[in-house]
C-alpha cells in the first residue's frame, strides 16, 4: 500500500506502492506505446475514474532526472482545457502517472461525425486552444507537439470543452538550455525547428495556425510523400488557400491563419495577439455549414499512412544535412493510442542540447 505520508522513502512527491491494483481497479487498455501503457482505472475508495500511464522503470534507466523534471512541469499545470496530472505512484518496477480521464474522443473524429459544422465552431475550438497555450506560455512552458491528435473532447456532450494532452515533449523556457532540439510531428512543426535554429514558444503558435487551417478545409497546408520536399515546403512557409476549398471561408479566417503561419517567428502572432483577432474575439467567423467539404477532405487526407502511422524512432533530413535521430527522455511520457497516429519525430541538432 502507499505510505501514509503520501511520499516515497526518498522524500520525493512520488507515492510508493507495492501493488497499484490495491488502490485502483484496472479496466480496459486505452493505448500502448514503445515505453508505456495507458489503462482506464477506478480508484477503489472514491470510485473516481482515471487514466493511468504505466511506465516500466527499466525504460527510464539513465533518464530519471529528465523524467522527474518533466513531471515537475506537469504538476504545475492547472487549466480547464489541459488534461491534468492528478497523482504519481511508484513501485519497485513501475512509475504510474494518474491522469485526468477524458472520454469525448479526438477532435477530427467528432467533426467528421457532426452533421453541421461552421467557421464559428472552428473559431470556438481554436479559442480554447489559444487560452490553454497562452496559459502555458505565461508559465514559461512550450508544448512543442501541438497537433489534432493531442486535442481531445472532455466528454461526449455536444458542448464539451476541448482538452490539450500529451506533454511528453514540453519544455520550460529559461532553464539555461537553448531550445534547438528538432522535435514534434512532421507537418505541424515550425520552419525554425526544421532549420535547426534556436527557437521559442512561437513554435506553438505556428502549430495552432496549422490546426486552424485544417479545421477550415480538412487537409494539411503542407504535404508530400517525400520528407525532404515536405520540409522544403515548411521551411519556405509555402502554403495556399486553394480554390474551391477556401472559396466559402472568410477573409478574416485567412488573415488569422496567415498571422500564425508566419515564417518569421519575430513577426508571428503570439497567443495573446491571436486571442484579440476579430476571427476569435469578434464576429467575423461565418456561420455557413462547411461540414460536407471539410469532413470529406478529413476522411481522404487523414486516412493516409503518412499521417496516421506512429513512429517512435526515425531518421530524416531536416535541410541538406542528415541529422542523427534520437528519442527525447521526455518522449517516454508520450502515449501512442491503440489506433495508428502521425509520426512523432525527435531529431537532435548536432552539437547542441
Amino acid at each position: 500500500m502507499a505510505k501514509e505520508n503520501g511520499e516515497s522513502g526518498d522524500g520525493s512527491w512520488k507515492k510508493h506502492v507495492d501493488d497499484i491494483k490495491k488502490i485502483f481497479d484496472f479496466k480496459e487498455v486505452l493505448g500502448t506505446g514503445a515505453f508505456s501503457e495507458v489503462v482506464m482505472a477506478q480508484e477503489k475508495v472514491t470510485e473516481k475514474m482515471v487514466a493511468i500511464k504505466c511506465i516500466p522503470k527499466k525504460a527510464l534507466k539513465g533518464k530519471e532526472t529528465s523524467i522527474e523534471n518533466e513531471i515537475a512541469v506537469l504538476r504545475r499545470i492547472k487549466h480547464e482545457n489541459i488534461v491534468a496530472l492528478e497523482d504519481i505512484y511508484e513501485s519497485s518496477n513501475y512509475l504510474y502517472l494518474i491522469m485526468q480521464l477524458v472520454s469525448g474522443g479526438e477532435l477530427f473524429d467528432r467533426i467528421v461525425e457532426k452533421g453541421f459544422y461552421t467557421e464559428m465552431d472552428a473559431s470556438r475550438l481554436i479559442r480554447q486552444v489559444l487560452d490553454a497555450v497562452n496559459y502555458l506560455h505565461s508559465m514559461g512552458i512550450v508544448h512543442r507537439d501541438l497537433k489534432p491528435e493531442n486535442l481531445l473532447y472532455f466528454s461526449p456532450d455536444d458542448e464539451s470543452k476541448i482538452m490539450i494532452s500529451d506533454f511528453g515533449l514540453s519544455k520550460m523556457e529559461g532553464t539555461g538550455d537553448v531550445m534547438a532540439t528538432a522535435c514534434g510531428t512532421p507537418g505541424y512543426v515550425a520552419p525554425e525547428v526544421l532549420a535547426q535554429k534556436p527557437y521559442s514558444k512561437a513554435v506553438d503558435c505556428w502549430s495552432i495556425g496549422v490546426i486552424a487551417y485544417i479545421l477550415l478545409c480538412g487537409y494539411p497546408p503542407f504535404y508530400d510523400e517525400n520528407d525532404s520536399k515536405l520540409f522544403e515546403q515548411i521551411l519556405k512557409a509555402d502554403y495556399e488557400f486553394d480554390a474551391p476549398y477556401w472559396d466559402d471561408i472568410s477573409d478574416s479566417a485567412k488573415d488569422f491563419i496567415s498571422h500564425l503561419m508566419e515564417k518569421n517567428p519575430e513577426m508571428r502572432f503570439t497567443c495573446d495577439q491571436a486571442l484579440q483577432h476579430p476571427w476569435i474575439a469578434g464576429d467575423t467567423a461565418l456561420c455557413k455549414n462547411i461540414h460536407e467539404s471539410v469532413s470529406r477532405q478529413m476522411r481522404k487526407n487523414f486516412a493516409k499512412s503518412k499521417w496516421r502511422v506512429s513512429v517512435t524512432r526515425h531518421t530524416l533530413k531536416a535541410t541538406s544535412a542528415v541529422a542523427r535521430a534520437a528519442v527525447s527522455p521526455a518522449s517516454l511520457l508520450s502515449v501512442v493510442p491503440a489506433r495508428p497516429r502521425p509520426s512523432t519525430v525527435t531529431v537532435i541538432h548536432t552539437g547542441t542540447k
